[in-house]
């Protein structure tokens, strides 16, 4: 079972909010250490109310504490919604078909993403060995003599291997290792670049006769290959940005189904020997914790006369390196039975509810930290695995994609691609297509590779122990009773402290 957010907040900061703070921390030497689900959790206060109608909605009961947060300029936040039903009621049936007809959208969304992501590895393969390709056409124009001689019997074999050798018993090999007379036609025709070098070599005229027309037809073969290539290559780029769109479209798409679908699904970790959950009873339980951060604004508590007024001066703010926080963990538990609403596929929910209040007082540090354990305590893993599923393969093939994606046209490709103005073909593939270079990223905003850790958590200086977080603390625990106050006296609600 993982960790509740009281017990995160305990491993944050164990000397103030752990009652078993001071043993965990002599037992594993530092609070990154300290396993959650150890901590027993101390907050500054709790304030506790309990309601229970089954003929009225629970709806209520949450949106009006929502709303009294948010006008206490709480801005809460939501971090835990959690919901299991009895598998014998009718809620548990209708919303696991509900669930299925989104995983099978998704799934069947899936299966196209991961027949085109096939299509781009594909071409990133093919792009990198027109590269290498490439690479030796374009070192017929380099200016290092070696270089350029390596070129030409690079390209030299290449023709010999994969055109000359169609010519069965007349290709140059054949006849140079299976013939009587022409054991030096290979030596010669790598030997020789043009039609001029052949006439000069000292060899009989039958050699001469078919290196001569073989010479010719090679370098002929290289011109025009190497525009062909560069062709090729050109429209292989075309095709990886279509088909790189079609991936990040079919992403897109399937996100909301997967998202629905791990949403409309049943908590059962923990939840095996619940006893309010009997398998025939018509029976839901729901778990909401709310967050609400109010920022301890200094000057305001400074004219109140809170804290001396000297701590508005420049001096002394600079001495506060970081901002403070009066914290409300609101914590919701329903225990109800779904009641279907006539003529709709919705459901009311009356039952019983049980809400604490709980007061924390924490700096930006502490937040910050507060986020990525809850993160590293697995509360979020099903949107981690669609993460994964979705956005990982194409991050995975950032660099190579963007690497072919942003590649600046070569002039060889220019020239081979700009032939006929009123080429259809072309207008087909995007080449009148006049469009600003694109961003690195072809997935949206450029998202940083990890997020940054927020390390070891600095301990409270003088200031902060015995001015801030006191006046922090305070206002979280005059909020989280004026909440629970107001709404105990404005519904009449029996209540537990």
């Amino acid at each position: 079972m993982g960790a509740s957010i009281q017990q995160i907040i305990g491993k944050v900061n164990p000397d103030k909010y752990a009652e078993n703070g001071k043993e965990l921390l002599k037992k594993y030497g530092s609070p990154e250490n300290i396993p959650a689900e150890e901590i027993k959790p101390k907050p500054l206060s709790e304030h506790t109310l309990v309601y229970d109608s089954a003929s009225e909605t629970l709806e209520p009961v949450y949106f009006f504490i929502l709303d009294l947060m948010n006008d206490f300029g709480l801005s809460p936040q939501k971090f835990v919604d959690n919901f299991t039903s009895s598998p014998g009621s009718g809620h548990f049936g209708e919303l696991g078909q509900r669930a299925t007809i989104m995983q099978q959208q998704g799934m069947q969304i899936l299966g196209h993403v991961n027949t085109v992501l096939r299509s781009v590895l594909n071409i990133i393969y093919d792009l990198k060995e027109f590269r290498v390709r490439l690479q030796t056409y374009h070192d017929l124009d380099s200016e290092n003599k070696d270089k350029r001689e390596s070129a030409i019997l690079s390209l030299k074999q290449l023709w010999l291997d994969k055109v000359d050798v169609n010519k069965a018993n007349s290709s140059i090999k054949a006849m140079a290792l299976g013939q009587a007379g022409f054991q030096t036609l290979l030596d010669a025709f790598l030997m020789v670049n043009n039609e001029e070098d052949a006439k000069k070599l000292d060899l009989n005229d039958r050699v001469k006769r078919i290196v001569i027309p073989r010479i010719s037809e090679f370098n002929i073969w290289m011109e025009q290959s190497g525009k062909e290539l560069n062709k090729r290559y050109a429209l292989e780029r075309t095709y990886l940005k279509s088909q790189v769109n079609s991936l990040n479209l079919y992403t897109r798409w399937a996100k909301p189904y997967l998202i629905a679908a791990s949403q409309l699904e049943s908590k059962t970790e923990g939840m095996g020997r619940e006893p309010a959950l009997v398998k025939v009873f018509n029976t839901m339980l729901l778990e909401l914790t709310l967050l609400g951060k109010r920022k301890l604004k200094i000057d305001d508590a400074a004219s109140s006369g809170d804290i001396p007024p000297e701590f508005t001066k420049a001096k002394f703010r600079k001495m506060i390196k970081r901002d403070y926080s009066s914290c409300v963990l609101v914590d919701f538990r329903f225990r109800g039975i779904p009641q279907k609403i006539q003529g709709t596929q919705h459901y009311s929910f009356g039952g019983r509810a049980q809400i604490t209040f709980q007061a924390y007082a924490l700096n930006d540090q502490e937040i910050a930290k507060l986020d990525e354990e809850f993160n590293k305590a697995n509360l979020v893993d099903v949107l981690k695995i669609i993460e994964g599923t979705t956005t990982e393969s194409l991050e995975q093939l950032q660099e190579e994609i963007n690497f072919f994606l942003d590649e600046q046209e070569d002039s060889e490709i220019q020239a081979a691609t700009s032939g006929d103005s009123s080429n259809p073909f072309l207008a087909l593939v995007g080449h009148y297509e006049k469009s600003p270079k694109k961003p690195a990223s072809k997935y949206g905003e450029k998202k940083d590779e990890k997020p940054k850790e927020v390390g070891p958590i600095r301990k409270d200086d003088w200031v902060e122990t015995t001015y801030i977080r006191p006046l922090a603390s305070n206002g979280a625990q005059d909020a989280a009773f004026t909440l629970f106050d107001i709404y105990k006296k404005s519904h009449g609600m029996p209540s537990y402290t």
